[in-house]
């Protein structure tokens, strides 16, 4: 008598599975049609550019950062990746960032020209970019220029895909573009 519970038990469990194997998986619709990925990202160039601004915009689904450059239509070389914290370079200080997620986003361009003088000086380099009402950005910031490298922190609302990529033009300037993604998915 025990044997066919036992029985009817495996029957439905296999009925069961079958029915889930069965049925369409509902894949995830990515957001925007974004299919960017938050894994570290690098690339590079034969640029000689040096910093002269950094900015930021709103769109519909990402938040954008700009780091415009001069004196060659190529950007160099840069890096972007997610961090536990973004460290000042080259003192290795922390650098206080709000966000629950941190991009450290390196540039081989100076902020300022072989003869020191400054090609990017912002007010304030704890809050580069007003990004108050932004819907992802958190805090933009400067991590330190030495030896031809600028490092800056983006403070964001999440850990969330990302892309970077360089502009050329118009002349003699190129910029490199960061953008993080609203959300992950639909």
């Amino acid at each position: 008598m025990t044997r066919t519970p036992i029985r009817l038990l495996v029957l439905l469990a296999a009925s069961f599975t079958a029915i889930a194997l069965a049925a369409p998986a509902e894949a995830a619709t990515p957001y925007c049609g974004i299919t960017w990925g938050s894994l570290a990202k690098q690339g590079s160039s034969a640029g000689g550019a040096d910093i002269t601004n950094v900015r930021a915009g709103r769109h519909d689904c990402y938040d954008r950062l700009v780091i415009d450059l001069n004196g060659s239509p190529q950007p160099g070389s840069w890096s972007a990746q997610y961090v536990d914290e973004v460290r000042q370079d080259p003192s290795d200080q922390p650098v206080p960032l709000r966000g629950g997620a941190f991009l450290r986003i390196v540039a081989h361009a100076p902020e300022a020209t072989p003869d020191g003088v400054p090609t990017y000086a912002p007010a304030d380099r704890t809050e580069l970019v007003d990004v108050t009402g932004f819907r992802t950005f958190r805090q933009v910031a400067d991590a330190g220029s030495s030896e031809g490298v600028s490092s800056f922190g983006l403070g964001v609302r999440a850990r969330l895909p990302f892309r970077v990529f360089t502009l050329s033009g118009p002349g003699n300037s190129s910029r490199i573009v960061v953008d993080v993604a609203h959300l992950w998915q639909q």
